[in-house]
């Protein structure tokens, strides 16, 4: 089977997210639920989201620093033809990524859920951008194959702190997503250089 390049799945990946949102807006009526029930929302406060994101932090790099998968993954990120000359089966390593990738989506969805209190078809909407600011700014790199759990968790505070000075500063959603885009393509333009140069 051929191995797909990086910027093809990334542009599938993306494409398939915007076809997922359609669907649902679709057959939703991008109608909310509200009238959840109120201990639903009890587990979202509180210091429950600081152990939470602590504790998939150090699952995460057990894995991807401790296991024959993680080192996988970094080969397939790298270079999938030469990790399957190498004898690494890339399809499965893939599924298996984007699977735990879903997983981590749907309880992050849950997550917010919870922290609203009503399920809401445009929740989440541009968050996508976040993570993938949070990750390029930690270093990680968009043709694969260099970046770090300690890089991506440093991004995701540099993005976190970000959205919440633009709060504080009461600038609007939709400017704080250009400011976000903006880093995005700095970050970008950083990658490639540092691609270049090595």
């Amino acid at each position: 089977m051929p191995i797909v390049p990086i910027p093809v799945r990334f542009v599938s990946t993306l494409a398939m997210l915007t076809i997922a949102r359609g669907v649902v807006l679709h057959f939703t009526g991008s109608r909310s639920v509200s009238g959840l029930p109120e201990t639903f929302g009890d587990f979202a406060y509180g210091d429950g989201a600081i152990y939470l994101m602590f504790a998939l932090f150090i699952v995460a790099w057990l894995v991807l620093t401790r296991t024959p998968f993680g080192r996988h993954v970094y080969a397939v990120g790298g270079n999938p033809e030469a990790a399957r000359l190498c004898g690494i089966k890339v399809d499965w390593v893939l599924l298996r990524v984007y699977v735990i990738s879903g997983a981590l989506a749907g309880l992050s969805g849950v997550w917010l859920t919870a922290r609203l209190n009503v399920g809401d078809p445009k929740s989440g909407a541009l968050m996508e951008l976040d993570a993938i600011a949070a990750v390029v700014v930690g270093g990680t790199s968009l043709m694969g194959g260099r970046g770090s759990i300690w890089g991506t968790l440093i991004g995701a505070l540099v993005i976190g702190e970000l959205n919440n000075g633009l709060n504080l500063l009461q600038v609007e959603y939709y400017s704080q997503k250009i400011v976000i885009g903006i880093v995005l393509v700095l970050a970008a333009f950083l990658d490639r250089f540092r691609t270049q140069d090595q």
